[in-house]
């Protein structure tokens, strides 16, 4: 069998097999490919750079030690998505037992992304001021709803994923996934009220 590393654009299955074959590069390919995204999920369920870091890691490394069980019964992508889920709502359990959260663990790292300044600029610091403010109440809003119905609005309204694939990566029916999202939104809505109205 040819090794996968001189296809030029080998797929995840691909990549999976030679790592189950013990070619430790063709995982690499897989973080560098799944880091993005998976990077995204757990930033958005945590809202803490230093913690999504952390869960990333730990998740490649379960991934890594777990990958010669993976049979491609889902795909990759999907088991690769559960892991993460579950490591972030994990972990938010165990910090919600240690401590409550208080608003300085909010990170509002988009405020300071070059591309959100330069798209939301227009030299109106009163706009200005009201899209940080709305960033701020967004990210705090968040952080209120349960781990399980941030993970929905996380990979629906952030990530984009259709309700069919947030169903297999949460091991629940579409039917609860819609629950949850409606559910959601509207404690979203409650929570911004108040900014809205202003």
């Amino acid at each position: 069998m040819l090794p996968v590393m001189d296809s030029p654009d080998p797929t995840d299955e691909q990549l999976v097999r030679s790592t189950q074959s013990g070619d430790a590069r063709a995982f690499d390919q897989l973080v560098i490919r799944f880091s993005p995204r998976l990077y995204g999920l757990i930033y958005n369920m945590t809202s803490s750079h230093e913690d999504t870091n952390d869960i990333l890691q730990e998740v490649f490394a379960k991934a890594y030690r777990s990958i010669k069980g993976f049979q491609g019964k889902s795909s990759f992508y999907t088991w690769m998505h559960s892991i993460a889920v579950n490591m972030a709502i994990n972990f938010l359990k165990k910090r919600n037992r240690r401590k409550t959260m208080s608003l300085d663990d909010v990170d509002n790292g988009i405020l300071n992304d070059p591309d959100f300044i330069e798209a939301t600029s227009n030299g109106d610091p009163h706009r200005e001021a009201n899209l940080s403010e709305l960033q701020k109440k967004l990210n705090e809003s968040m952080m209120k709803l349960s781990h399980d119905h941030r993970a929905v609005v996380t990979m629906f309204d952030i990530q984009g994923m259709p309700h069919a694939e947030i169903a297999k990566i949460l091991k629940i029916s579409e039917g609860t996934v819609r629950s949850r999202l409606f559910y959601a939104h509207r404690q979203l809505q409650n929570h911004l009220q108040e900014f809205i109205k202003k």
